[in-house]
């Protein structure tokens, strides 16, 4: 006699089967620490991912229950997993551009610890490399702050390396470069120069005549006409080009530091065009979102428009950059007290300078905002930082800024108190550049701002106890895109000689990580995709050596990633002579 089942039995057996078999995951983890950055379940033991999307968050019985035939479990063998970390503001062009030009690092990311050891660098390019004298020689990354003499070079120091080669050496901060007698004339660049609006050409103070040094729009001016210049070699038939190259490698390089969401944050000139090259040719592994430059593309900003928040083939315009005043450590940003030490050639009274003035700075605001684009203010000095604030709370009393954009005050060193509770009331984000207080905090402390004020550079403690998202970003090329040193930096406030450098603005270990994912994602207006792992968000991923919420804090910066994984896929994996 046939068993008859109830209907009702039967369609629960039927629709189980096709969940599972809907649900099958492609890869489990489980076996070390998972963090989830998500507040009411912030770790949990294993991870479900299918299609590039988190399906599950939760214990390893139920996680078990998604396996099957062509599931990988994926064993963290004690390692820390958490999602992919989110560039808050870098330059990947610039980054791309410096590919082929000489590392003029110092200590702990390269080697030029003196103006000497910058010239034989130099020297050995020239001669290893047999330039022709018409091509330009280009350095980047010397360092005033940390090389011994505490000075830029000069024009004559450069000239003692070559007087035929025209020679450019860039400023870690990219706020500045010095030049030779050579690349002043291939500049065309004469003795009775006018520094142009927003930057400014740096003299002897006893001759009076031009010591290389080319501050601000007077270096970016001839960067542009620099690099425009060199030779941009046709590439074999089916190969890239060189600089989609660079640009590739670039990309390699943030993926390696656990980035599956890049930032290009005043992207200017050709770069545009490469970014939309690379696009459309689907070269693009991770997310990249972009910032043109708003004063260089003043006449066809309107052209971005289509673009606005939406990305096609991994590449997204985030909203337009402005550049509102230099750098502390390059001692070109605009402040409202002069600085500890002047520059070379300043008075007692100098306080840098600002890029804008207030009504061009209105206007161009008013412009973006009035058409709900949001932007990304670069702002160091205090000064710089009551302009922004000034005129973007001005926006908003008329109605034409709204905290829905989250407009975002980049840098934000040289803050004060009072500044907090103007940027929780306008509604901003500030996205500190943390590592300062690692990599320049001694310099702040000695020759920029002084004790007091440089207590006060970066202060995400005070951010977080007012409430304020703020997040956390590594500038890169001004350093590596490496922001586990922002997280150490933030969270231990310590300078490169051990000085505690304002112990009251340490955030916790996990404030900073949020500062780098959840954060990042609000900050770019993806949280509902990005930054924590929970269910239906992409499966951005990065695995880590050790879990930087149990080893001592003074270890972060040493932390490396082991894999990184964009949309479920491994796009970065540690190798054994890594």
């Amino acid at each position: 006699m046939p068993i008859k089942i109830p209907f009702i039995v039967l369609f629960s057996f039927l629709f189980l089967n096709c969940q599972t078999a809907k649900d099958e995951a492609d890869v489990i983890y489980v076996g070390g620490t998972i963090l989830t950055m998500e507040d009411d379940q912030p770790q949990i033991e294993a991870l479900v991912v299918k299609n590039g999307k988190i399906i599950f968050t939760g214990s390893r019985n139920k996680a078990e229950s998604f396996s099957g035939k062509k599931t990988r479990l994926e064993d963290l063998q004690g390692k820390t997993l958490l999602p992919g970390f989110i560039d808050a503001h870098g330059h990947l062009t610039s980054r791309a551009g410096l590919e082929q030009v000489i590392d003029l690092s110092p200590d702990p990311y390269g080697t030029v610890n003196a103006i000497a050891d910058l010239q034989e660098k130099l020297r050995q390019f020239i001669n290893n490399s047999q330039l022709q004298e018409s091509i330009p020689v280009i350095g980047n990354g010397y360092d005033d702050a940390i090389m011994s003499e505490h000075r830029h070079p000069t024009r004559q120091e450069l000239d003692s390396v070559s007087i035929t080669h025209p020679i450019i050496v860039i400023h870690s901060s990219g706020h500045a470069s010095v030049v030779n007698s050579a690349m002043l004339n291939f500049l065309e660049i004469d003795e009775d120069v006018k520094d142009p609006a927003g930057g400014h050409y740096g003299r002897d103070p006893e001759t009076g005549r031009l010591n290389g040094k080319l501050e601000e729009n007077a270096s970016f001016s001839a960067l542009l006409k620099v690099t425009s210049s060199l030779p941009k070699p046709e590439p074999l038939p089916g190969e890239l080009s060189q600089s989609l190259k660079d640009l590739l490698k670039a990309q390699k390089e943030w993926l390696s530091y656990g980035q599956t969401t890049i930032c290009d944050g005043r992207t200017m000139g050709n770069s545009i065009d490469l970014l939309r090259e690379a696009a459309d040719k689907g070269l693009f592994i991770a997310d990249v979102i972009y910032f043109p430059d708003f004063e260089a593309n003043r006449k066809n900003w309107q052209s971005f428009l289509p673009y606005y928040m939406k990305y096609e083939n991994r590449l997204k315009f985030g909203g337009f950059k402005f550049s509102d005043d230099g750098s502390p450590q390059g001692k070109t940003a605009w402040l409202t007290q002069p600085y500890l030490v002047p520059p070379e050639g300043k008075s007692s009274d100098y306080k840098g300078f600002p890029i804008f003035s207030d009504d061009t700075l209105y206007a161009d605001l008013k412009t973006i905002f009035s058409n709900n684009i949001t932007a990304q203010l670069h702002v160091n000095g205090d000064a710089a930082i009551d302009q922004a604030l000034s005129i973007i709370n001005r926006l908003k009393q008329e109605g034409i800024y709204n905290q829905k954009l989250r407009a975002t005050l980049v840098h934000v060193q040289n803050s004060r108190p009072d500044h907090i509770d103007k940027i929780k009331e306008i509604g901003l984000i500030p996205s500190y550049f943390s590592s300062h207080v690692y990599l320049w905090g001694d310099w702040h402390y000695q020759s920029v701002f002084g004790p007091e004020r440089a207590a006060y550079i970066s202060p995400a403690k005070a951010a977080e106890n007012s409430g304020i998202t703020f997040t956390i970003h590594h500038d890169a090329p001004v350093t590596p895109p490496d922001l586990l040193t922002g997280v150490y930096a933030a969270v231990n406030r310590t300078t490169r000689s051990g000085r505690i450098l304002g112990a009251e603005q340490r955030i916790s270990v996990i404030e900073a990580l949020k500062a780098i994912t959840i954060n990042a994602a609000y900050q770019y207006h993806e949280e509902y995709q990005k930054g924590s792992l929970k269910e239906g968000k992409l499966a951005d991923l990065v695995i880590l050596e050790q879990n930087p919420l149990t080893i001592d804090p003074k270890d972060l910066r040493k932390i490396r990633v082991f894999e990184t994984i964009k949309e479920g896929k491994t796009v970065f994996k540690k190798s054994i002579e890594q």
